[in-house]
């Protein structure tokens, strides 16, 4: 029988990584693709199985994939690939083709994550066995939880909470909302937990306060906050941290994840020190009569490629579940 290549990909709007973890759970091989220089996600994944000689191996792969990946045909979200999970299998001449959510991924990912690919922002212990909790603000706002399935298995729940209600807890918050609902018709917690919402924050407060500043994308404004250069990017990037810290914590009451509460995405690991100062923490814990908030513990990943181990951890798991 013909030894089993373990092949993984994060795939994104911008950039697909790839690679091959082995028996000793290792990723190698990692190499990272523009996606604009290929016409398709096939020509992607054939181009690295030719640069690695794998074509007359029998391979199993798992794509984390930053779209919806129930059905068989699958639409990115950022790019105009739209491919069919039957046809790439085939076409590919895959012994097995999984396809994930990335925060499916980034879920499985993190009961591996060691000290040095995370960052604990507050207090709190970890729960062995206890069910965790993801959001990460980026482009959009994802959520996932994961929860124990069996010894040294895990069961991602996958969902669309980014886009719940956006509640204000005082009344700044309240002032924001109206700012925003002259601009939507349903506020999430996306429109404030975002790169956008970085700007919408910044263009809400510029309007109660008429500051009548000149409009900054999320970079300035984190920049100049950061900087010191600016009071409202710096009142900004608190009320964002603020915000971040009452959507969290709602995540974590609502599963009672004492295994943790980690924030991924490309935000926050900008200002690590910043939010250790923030009010982040304080918000997850204010949770009125219940306190149990205050003994789960918070995390920023610091880990540059979480979707990477996240397939490898799902497709181990897999495989492990389907032997023979």
């Amino acid at each position: 029988m013909s030894q089993i290549i373990n092949l993984v990909a994060d795939i994104g709007g911008t950039n697909i990584r790839i690679g091959i973890f082995e028996n000793d759970e290792t990723v190698k091989s990692l190499k990272v693709f523009r996606c604009s220089e290929y016409p398709s996600l096939s020509a992607v994944i054939k181009t690295y199985i030719d640069e690695n000689q794998l074509n007359k191996k029998s391979i199993n792969a798992c794509l984390a994939i930053a779209c919806p990946v129930e059905n068989d045909l699958v639409s990115m979200t950022n790019l105009p690939w739209e491919f069919s999970k039957t046809e790439l299998k085939a076409e590919l001449s895959l012994n097995k083709l999984l396809l994930i959510n990335d925060y499916t991924a980034i879920a499985h990912a993190v009961p591996y994550l060691n000290d040095e690919q995370k960052v604990q922002i507050g207090e709190g212990t970890v729960v062995q066995s206890k069910p965790i909790s993801i959001c990460g603000p980026g482009t959009g706002l994802g959520v996932a939880n994961v929860i124990p399935s069996g010894e040294n298995q895990w069961q991602a729940l996958s969902g669309e909470g980014g886009h719940v209600d956006f509640a204000p807890v005082d009344e700044l918050e309240t002032k924001i909302l109206l700012f925003l609902l002259k601009k939507y018709q349903h506020v999430s917690y996306e429109q404030l937990l975002s790169g956008l919402g970085l700007e919408q924050i910044y263009q809400a407060l510029n309007h109660i306060e008429n500051a009548n500043l000149p409009d900054l994308t999320a970079q300035e404004i984190s920049e100049k906050a950061l900087s010191n250069s600016c009071d409202l990017c710096e009142k900004t990037l608190a009320q964002f941290c603020k915000v971040l810290g009452s959507f969290s914590g709602n995540l974590a009451l609502t599963l009672a994840s004492f295994g943790g509460l980690y924030i991924a995405g490309g935000i926050v690991p900008r200002f690590i020190e910043y939010f250790k100062q923030s009010e982040f923490r304080s918000r997850f814990e204010s949770k009125g009569r219940i306190t149990f908030n205050n003994t789960i513990p918070t995390f920023v990943i610091t880990e540059s490629q979480p979707g990477i181990l996240g397939a490898s951890a799902y497709l181990r798991q897999h495989n492990l579940q389907n032997k023979g």
